[in-house]
């Protein structure tokens, strides 16, 4: 567990360190008063670019992170570095699969231009231009499935969440400093930042020697061949299931409603505020999914539980915490900040999907002990049973309630489809996330919540933000402390305090 640990919070702070220059770049994207401001609908098409990247890229990988989260074990204690042929068929499989996109991306055009030319009229200008994009996503998730295999997931979190961003963050500095004339050219550009990390962490692993290409089949790929065509395939049903869910409101939002691109940045603010809940999640997943995989391989049902509870207590501490805090401080945050006020529409947006957040990540890693485990078609099932829910009621929910609707379909989908993997878990192999220390910590986040808020309501502006965030930071860190409510707070404080030279820990 310790080293889970360790990658765990490193690999969060990097996350949360590409997170702060996220929200750089979201001031930059939101604010008003100045000559070179975008557009909510030259933002929103930025947040569309992304979805729909990510969306070809979930079509065009064809299961391949799952072939190497599974079967990465096998293949490195069988096989030299150097007859290692798993990344090369990954990225093979991968590269045909985008060709395959952009050919159905092409002759799809026509139905773009008929659902998005009256709502986004944009990204029917912009179409082509999502495909080097979505190309360069698609690399490098597999490479980053790879790294995190190799134990790199430091790396691979630092390209993605750090580079990525800063990347966007030189285009938006040449942008408002007129380097960029135009919004054409920054979305141009734009659309190979994705490329640009896929390249760096490929330079990353050649120059550290991690990666070798061979085009001989080895005896480990012979050997699991069908069963790795088998778990491909469902897996990939799986995959394209839960990328569509994750995806679909953002396209739902541009498509049906009014000024469609405008809306989809106003759920595009919500959403990167939301995310900022997740950088855990992604940091435990990472580090803990090739500890996972080699535990199942050993049937060893100890760990993958203590795993699973301790993913699940880590990632709620850290969930209220942060969902609570920009809670308090978002409507000020915009007024603050001069953010166009138009962007106030986000604040019960964020409410929601936060909580989503907080659901989704109280239940631990269940996601990827499914998926590593002798039952990953279950993984299959349950998206099933995920999008069947979601896909309808995110369209019929949009259509009464406007752009608050996807977030409540989301919502009510992901808690159905946690229920559904917990109860799963439990019957087969009475695996279960939470703890009394779950219900603790809830209780905990209200009442640090409820006395910030009555004791500060009236106080705005930086000054309020600050009081309050500090109180709540004081109160909360506290009682996670005195109660113990994680068995890993312990081991934390001592090595900070080891760290800091203090010799004993009282």
């Amino acid at each position: 567990m310790s080293s889970i640990r360790r990658q765990s919070i490193i690999s969060s702070l990097v996350i949360y360190t590409g997170f702060a220059v996220g929200l750089l770049n979201t001031y930059f994207f939101t604010r008003q008063g100045t000559a070179n401001d975008f557009s909510a609908a030259q933002y929103g098409l930025t947040t569309i670019f992304i979805a729909i990247a990510t969306m070809m890229s979930a079509f065009a990988t064809m299961a391949m992170p799952a072939y190497i989260f599974k079967f990465f074990p096998y293949y490195n204690d069988n096989l030299p570095p150097r007859k290692n042929d798993l990344i090369t068929w990954a990225l093979l499989v991968s590269t045909v699969g985008f060709v395959l996109v952009m050919i159905a991306g092409w002759s799809l055009k026509h139905l773009v231009i008929q659902k998005f030319g009256t709502n986004a009229p944009q990204l029917v200008a912009y179409y082509y231009w999502i495909f080097p994009m979505g190309l360069g996503l698609t690399i490098y998730t597999v490479l980053e499935a790879y790294a995190w295999s190799l134990h790199k997931s430091i790396v691979a979190n630092f390209f993605r969440e750090v580079q990525w961003r800063l990347f966007t963050t030189l285009l938006i500095v040449l942008f408002v400093t007129n380097t960029i004339k135009d919004f054409d050219l920054f979305i141009k550009l734009f659309a190979f930042t994705y490329p640009g990390i896929a390249i760096s962490l490929l330079g990353y692993l050649i120059i550290t020697k991690k990666i070798h290409f061979t085009f001989t089949v080895s005896k480990v790929s012979r050997r699991f061949f069908k069963k790795i065509i088998t778990l491909c395939t469902f897996v990939y049903g799986g995959t394209l299931i839960f990328t569509i869910s994750q995806v679909f409101d953002t396209i739902v939002i541009a498509s049906l409603l009014e000024d469609g691109s405008a809306k989809a940045g106003v759920f595009g603010l919500a959403t990167i505020m939301t995310s900022i809940i997740q950088a855990p999640q992604r940091g435990i997943v990472s580090a803990s999914i090739s500890h996972l995989s080699k535990a199942w391989k050993d049937k060893n049902m100890a760990l993958l539980q203590k795993v699973y509870q301790r993913s699940s207590i880590n990632q709620l501490i850290f969930a209220c915490a942060i969902f609570l805090l920009i809670w308090m401080n978002f409507a000020d945050g915009i007024n603050t900040f001069g953010v166009k006020p138009a962007y106030l529409e986000a604040a019960w947006l964020f409410f929601i999907l936060g909580l989503t957040k907080i659901i989704d990540m109280g239940t631990g890693v269940n996601a990827q002990i499914i998926a590593t485990s002798t039952y990953w078609k279950f993984e299959l099932l349950s998206g099933v049973v995920l999008l069947l829910v979601m896909l309808p009621l995110t369209y019929i929910l949009t259509t009464q309630y406007g752009i608050i609707g996807p977030a409540i379909a989301t919502m009510i989908s992901i808690t159905i489809y946690n229920i559904i993997r917990i109860v799963f878990l439990w019957k087969k192999f009475k695996l279960f996330p939470l703890t009394i220390q779950s219900l603790y910590t809830i209780l905990l986040a209200a009442a640090c919540y409820g006395i910030c808020y009555f004791a500060f309501k009236d106080m705005h502006g930086l000054k309020g933000m600050f009081v309050r965030s500090i109180l709540f930071v004081l109160l909360y860190a506290t009682g996670v402390i005195k109660m113990n409510l994680t068995p890993d707070i312990l081991p934390v404080m001592m090595s900070i305090k080891k760290r800091l030279g203090i010799k004993k820990y009282n």
